[in-house]
């Protein structure tokens, strides 16, 4: 590990003034010093962000990044705090820890999806550390991506190693050019329940939608999101659900306990008269990004959900998914949680295992 300068912001204003690089630009600077040229920056002008600070650590130990400063933003104030709201819905701070976030009882009780989630990402340990913003944007752990001795497509390389390497955890969607998944589990979640995220630079603040922040490697492999070298998210909001609306999160792992996830699966329906009249369904560590299966969804509109029903949507999630040669053994395991969780939703029990 390279030696950083390390600063303490005290607002949210002087850390987007400071930081002048996100994490994955950061990366391909460490990488290539043609490519920190192209960004105006060199290995001695690299500032970037540490709030939690879990993955940032591990990209640090590994060499993968090599800033000239840390901007840390671990105790600014009001970025810690869930506040949620019958009119307004879901407020959570960036640095609420995933242990916050899976006890506070307005997530379990109104998006439980949500709680179950953050319940299931590492150890006990690492949630009362981990942040919800990093988690969001922690890089993906595709070995070769971590690894030095490997100049990846997504490190400024000319190369995809796991393609034809090993790729048993990899993705079975959208993998023709990186096939590594999105390590987010909360994203998984997050994007069933409709959340959109506030970033805040010093131009000002701006409002996207969850899954039109997400990049996939086709529009640039360099990156799985769309932040901005000084921004910073500032808030994430989650809309109001109705009464009638219920989330489950299933997770499945090689390990019952801190592992990464090998399939996932977020479920959010509505229902009324008997029928479902709403539905979202997401896939994580499917594809580079969470995958919303809308075939699936479109199945179980206006439709009284049974077996037959869950069944026929847990079928449509997994149409077109096309697995590498090691990680065919994914796709019925999503098939076999979407159904799960869509019965679990519809029947109103919650998603606890």
């Amino acid at each position: 590990m390279k030696r950083f300068e390390w600063t303490n912001a005290s607002n949210i204003n002087e850390a987007v003034t400071q930081i002048n690089s996100t994490v994955a630009d950061a990366t391909v600077v460490a990488a290539s010093p043609m490519a920190a040229t192209k960004k105006n920056q060199t290995a001695n002008n690299t500032a970037i962000v540490k709030a939690g600070g879990i993955d940032l650590l591990d990209l640090l130990k590994e060499g993968l990044v090599t800033p000239s400063r840390v901007v840390n933003i671990r105790t600014l104030p009001n970025l810690d705090r869930i506040s949620a709201d019958a009119q307004t819905g879901l407020r959570i701070g960036p640095l609420v820890t995933l242990a916050q976030l899976s006890t506070d009882p307005a997530v379990r009780q109104g998006y439980t999806a949500l709680a179950e989630a953050a319940s299931h990402i590492a150890t006990p340990q690492i949630r009362n550390v981990a942040t919800i913003g990093g988690n969001l944007l922690q890089r993906p752990r595709c070995w070769y991506f971590r690894s030095e001795q490997f100049r990846c497509l997504k490190r400024g390389g000319q190369e995809c190693f796991a393609i034809e390497g090993e790729h048993k955890f990899h993705a079975v969607f959208d993998n023709e050019v990186c096939p590594c998944v999105h390590a987010s589990t909360a994203a998984t979640a997050l994007l069933a329940l409709g959340t959109r995220l506030v970033l805040t630079s010093p131009k000002g603040v701006r409002e996207v939608a969850l899954e039109e922040f997400f990049v996939t490697p086709e529009k640039d492999v360099l990156r799985e999101n769309s932040l901005q070298p000084n921004e910073l998210i500032t808030e994430i909001r989650v809309p109001v659900l109705g009464a009638n609306v219920r989330s489950v999160h299933l997770k499945q792992g090689e390990k019952e306990s801190f592992d990464w996830a090998i399939a996932e699966t977020a479920v959010m329906l509505e229902q009324s008269g008997g029928r479902c009249t709403k539905a979202s369904i997401v896939l994580g560590a499917a594809a580079p990004v969470p995958l919303r299966a809308r075939t699936a969804e479109a199945v179980l509109i206006g439709k009284q959900i049974n077996e037959e029903m869950a069944l026929a949507a847990a079928r449509a999630a997994v149409q077109g998914a096309k697995p590498l040669s090691q990680n065919g053994y994914k796709v019925p395991i999503f098939e076999v949680l979407v159904r799960r969780a869509i019965l679990l939703a519809a029947s109103n029990t919650g998603g606890s295992r």
